[in-house]
């Protein structure tokens, strides 16, 4: 008898998503006990954004990112191009990405 085994293994970061997370409602985790998992995790890393919305209950987005864009530019990013995929119950991560440029910079010594 053989055996053939392939292992496939990488580091993980905890919490398992990096920028944005968002609750679907009715699904299988709430947003209470998922705030108090990410704040045992990293203590002040995300920000929940509750919303009155029929679909999504809550959006958790990581403080670096509303460092940089305010959360009412990033919640219109993701209603016009994230939400209207999202179904019932669903969790979804989101990569968000910021890259920022700096172009015309004028030194005078």
């Amino acid at each position: 008898m053989k055996y053939s085994i392939n292992l496939n293994f990488e580091q993980i970061k905890l919490p398992p998503f990096q920028d944005i997370l968002i609750l679907a409602k009715n699904s299988p985790q709430g947003k209470i006990g998922l705030s108090r998992s990410f704040e045992l995790l990293l203590p002040n890393g995300f920000e929940m954004i509750e919303l009155e919305d029929e679909l999504i209950e809550a959006v958790f987005v990581q403080r670096n990112i509303l460092h940089k864009i305010p959360a009412d530019k990033v919640m219109k990013l993701l209603r016009e191009h994230v939400f209207p995929t999202v179904c019932e119950g669903e969790i979804i991560r989101v990569d968000f990405k910021i890259n920022i440029s700096v172009d015309n910079i004028k030194l005078e010594y």
